[in-house]
């Protein structure tokens, strides 16, 4: 007997409680930045040699040209000629240049194939000088690859990962700095990750009271703005002791749901009103029973036309080769529990809230749909997200 059960509360999950977003410190420098002081991306066109027949068919134009004008700048003839090669691939190159990265730095470089490459292990990149936005060369990329994954054999051979990407570490030098003449600026702008207006208040508050001798002035629910005197206090030293001065975080209320998982992530700030919940499951069980049929011997065969023959004293006489039957019998039940309502009251901390809603008796994934029919109440005071 086969037996298959089926419950729509779903599998167990668990819940996530997120600390109080509003009760801690953190440090300027982890929850801003300063204006202008950021990451710029590079990218640039290269070619990979070294691999073992899996490179690109150079029949799509563009590796075949860029071999021969590397060829060509080598001292060899190859322009206007067809160069057949399936150990290199054409691949693209990108890296991120850091603020103030100094000439000779070396950067970690990503490179991906962009033609018909099935792998690039053991290929070596040859020398691709990386642009910025604006066109100029800020670095250049060349070394051996290193892969996460492989590929064997041919088209039902095994591949793991991704083949056909790897990474560089250290692979390119910095060849152009970018300037940032904080020497002569007096005003600095100091940018939120998470755009808030009482985190903004809190860090302007927390500048100002620091003795920097600097001020701090809230431009909207990102920016801070901050002015030094115009004579003394060295820059740095300011930006240093601003960047590690411990402001109070606030945030949104905000429930987060996935379904997929039956996860549930709260922040500290949800707040829930008095209301009465009655949340009950259904149930469905069914059972599945094979039997199998066996002939008596001598049955009757199943063949279509068989005839039975007549003996002398009128006995029927049937030819052998009746047929075994499989049989299924299926038989189904459904009982749904028989709850209760159930009264939450008004909860003024996250403590309270979860011990109210652990008081109905449910899973994460039944949590995930009592707390939308609660918003749809207008008693959940936060914002509902589902990923």
């Amino acid at each position: 007997m086969k037996t298959g059960k089926l419950s729509l509360c779903g599998l167990l999950a668990f819940i996530v409680l997120v600390p109080a977003t509003s009760s801690y410190g953190a440090r300027i420098k982890d929850i801003a930045s300063i204006s202008g002081v950021r990451d710029n991306q590079l990218i640039g066109y290269g070619l990979v040699v070294g691999l073992a027949g899996t490179g690109d068919d150079v029949k799509n134009g563009f590796t075949d040209q860029s071999l021969s004008n590397i060829l060509s700048r080598q001292g060899l003839a190859m322009r206007g000629n067809t160069v057949k090669s399936n150990n290199i691939a054409a691949v693209m190159v990108t890296a991120t240049l850091p603020p103030f990265a100094k000439q000779g730095i070396k950067l970690d470089v990503d490179v991906s194939s962009m033609g018909s490459s099935k792998s690039l292990l053991g290929g070596m990149l040859l020398m691709t000088p990386l642009r910025g936005a604006d066109g100029e060369v800020y670095a250049v990329a060349q070394g051996a690859l290193a892969l996460g994954g492989f590929t064997t054999g041919g088209t039902s051979g095994t591949v793991k990962n991704h083949p056909s990407a790897g990474r560089i570490a250290n692979g390119a030098l910095v060849e152009r700095e970018i300037k940032y003449d904080f020497e002569k600026n007096r005003v600095l702008t100091i940018n939120l990750f998470r755009p808030d207006f009482t985190t903004a208040s809190h860090l302007a508050a927390a500048i100002n009271s620091s003795g920097s001798q600097v001020e701090a002035k809230p431009i909207d629910s990102s920016s801070v703005l901050i002015t030094l005197p115009a004579t003394g206090n060295n820059i740095f030293e300011v930006i240093s002791l601003i960047e590690n001065l411990d402001v109070q975080v606030d945030s949104q209320a905000v429930v987060v749901m996935n379904e997929k998982t039956g996860t549930v992530v709260m922040g500290e700030n949800v707040r829930i009103s008095t209301v009465a919940i009655a949340h009950g499951n259904l149930s469905i069980q069914i059972k599945e029973e094979i039997s199998v049929s066996q002939p008596l011997p001598l049955a009757p065969s199943a063949r279509a036309g068989a005839v039975p023959q007549v003996a002398q004293e009128g006995a029927v006489i049937v030819a052998p080769g009746g047929q075994t039957a499989i049989t299924t019998n299926r038989t189904g039940t459904a009982t749904e529990e028989k709850n209760q309502l159930v009264l939450i009251p008004k909860g003024v901390t996250i403590q309270d809230v979860i011990k109210a809603l652990n008081a109905v008796g449910v899973t994460p994934r039944d949590l995930i749909t009592i707390l939308q029919t609660i918003k749809a109440a207008g008693a959940l005071q936060a914002d509902l997200r589902i990923i």
